[in-house]
């Protein structure tokens, strides 16, 4: 019995040797890509382009956001000594100086006294809805960019299936090759469209709570701004 085993074992097939023969050749991305077709090369060019422009706007808006929520601590209070003083000039001057939505706002805010105090908080009002107007720009594009991407992606994977099953349908012997475009285009697009998409949706949240944030800080100034013009003079 021993014996029969082991002779049965030995004719047993090289399952090692025949998955390594089996086993395709380890490939780049980029040349997967390249062998799925001109609309599945066009799709992950639109993907591509949309990914830039987020990754552009991302970045832009960051900077941007970053420098407009930098406050000087002693902004308000040099602003209160120079008109507390009578230096309005000085006041605007180091509100021309200071790059920052609050800075302009309280620059308009300068401009108008003497004004009731109502036509005083209206004018910064406007300032301040100029100045989020400008925080906010673009910020529709990375939320465009969230949606759209995978709607291309899936689209994608839409058309590629559809070019897996035609090559089904009309294939004498249906093969792995036969197929191999079509699922190449279904998943790649697929993958590429959610990454982007995903990579879009959290930047465009990230930014908006940056907007939050400077816009908090708009608000704290102009009451800040407004309750000094109403403080009696010393």
């Amino acid at each position: 019995m021993l014996d029969f085993i082991l002779l049965q074992v030995a004719n047993l097939p090289d399952v090692h040797a025949a998955t390594t023969a089996a086993e395709p050749a380890t490939q780049s991305l980029f040349t997967i890509i390249s062998k799925i077709g001109f609309l599945g090369k066009l799709i992950m060019s639109v993907n591509l382009v949309l990914s830039v422009v987020a990754v552009y706007i991302f970045i832009q808006k960051y900077r941007a956001l970053n420098r407009a929520a930098q406050v000087d601590e002693n902004f308000m209070n040099n602003i209160r000594n120079s008109v507390q003083n009578g230096n309005i000039d000085s006041a605007k001057n180091l509100c021309s100086h200071t790059d920052s939505p609050m800075a302009r706002m309280v620059e308009k805010g300068l401009a108008r006294l003497g004004k009731p105090l109502r036509d005083i908080d209206a004018a910064i009002e406007n300032v301040g809805n100029v100045e989020l107007l400008k925080l906010e720009k673009n910020l529709s594009i990375l939320a465009t960019t969230a949606s759209v991407a995978p709607m291309i992606g899936f689209f994608g994977t839409v058309t590629g299936m559809i070019q897996s099953f035609y090559g089904m349908a009309t294939a004498a012997t249906v093969t792995p090759g036969a197929l191999a475009n079509g699922i190449y285009l279904a998943f790649i697009s697929t993958a590429i469209g959610l990454a982007i998409g995903i990579f879009a949706y959290f930047a465009y949240n990230f930014l908006v709570t940056k907007v939050d944030h400077v816009l908090y800080n708009m608000e704290q100034v102009t009451t800040e701004f407004m309750d000094m013009l109403q403080e009696p003079n010393k």
